[in-house]
């Protein structure tokens, strides 16, 4: 099947110019913050400290904020939909900004890697999140780049959907910042050195505990 959707947000590069939308998911709210289903949101909210600015405008359903990296426009959203419906937000966005699909990257926790380890990859399935299911969904394609953030998963009995609402452990908040910071780190050379730099420097290092 011919991916309609995809070829229409791949404009031409004098409508794109040199925009990039840098998207962590997460669930708003006060009660969510701390969790790990919310460590995208924690990586946009550190790099947004980094670049000097603040998630503080909402459109299409999301906080965003904007800045300049080396000659790049930057923006970060965090989707205010619940997980669940991120793709509402993020279709909207991409539409908005008449961005191809590769200027595009998600930022999501992942239960199948270990604490701390961070993935990029240019495309794929949801591997079970429902945010990444949703956005795939609403673009009708799965080739757009994300990084997963490594969150471990449940021993025993737990239920996933328990265990990613729930905060992290003490001694995972004691790594927390290095995660954020490598994170953050390979977002900025996705920018400015494309994502197969990033996926070379990034993939596959955990955070020991």
């Amino acid at each position: 099947m011919v991916n309609v959707l995809a070829r229409i947000f791949k404009p031409s590069s004098d409508e794109t110019g040199d925009v990039y939308l840098i998207v962590g998911l997460g669930n708003p709210g006060r009660e969510y913050r701390e969790t790990r289903h919310n460590v995208g949101f924690m990586t946009i909210d550190r790099l947004a400290t980094e670049l000097g600015t603040t998630l503080s405008r909402v459109q299409s359903r999301a906080l965003i904020g904007s800045a300049n990296l080396d000659g790049h426009r930057i923006i970060l959203a965090k989707p205010q939909t619940y997980m669940n419906l991120s793709g509402q937000a993020v279709a909207s966005l991409v539409r908005f900004y008449k961005l191809p699909l590769t200027n595009l990257i998600v930022v999501h926790d992942d239960l199948d890697l270990p604490f701390g380890t961070l993935r990029l990859r240019p495309g794929g399935g949801p591997a079970g999140q429902k945010g990444v299911a949703s956005i795939i969904q609403s673009l009708n394609t799965q080739d757009f780049p994300r990084l997963r953030i490594g969150i471990g998963h449940p021993r025993g009995h737990m239920d996933p959907s328990d265990y990613v609402l729930q905060n992290f452990t003490r001694e995972e908040r004691d790594l927390l910042g290095q995660v954020l910071d490598r994170a953050a780190t390979a977002l900025r050379v996705f920018v400015l050195e494309g994502l197969d730099k990033a996926m070379t420097r990034f993939n596959g290092v955990v955070v020991e505990e």
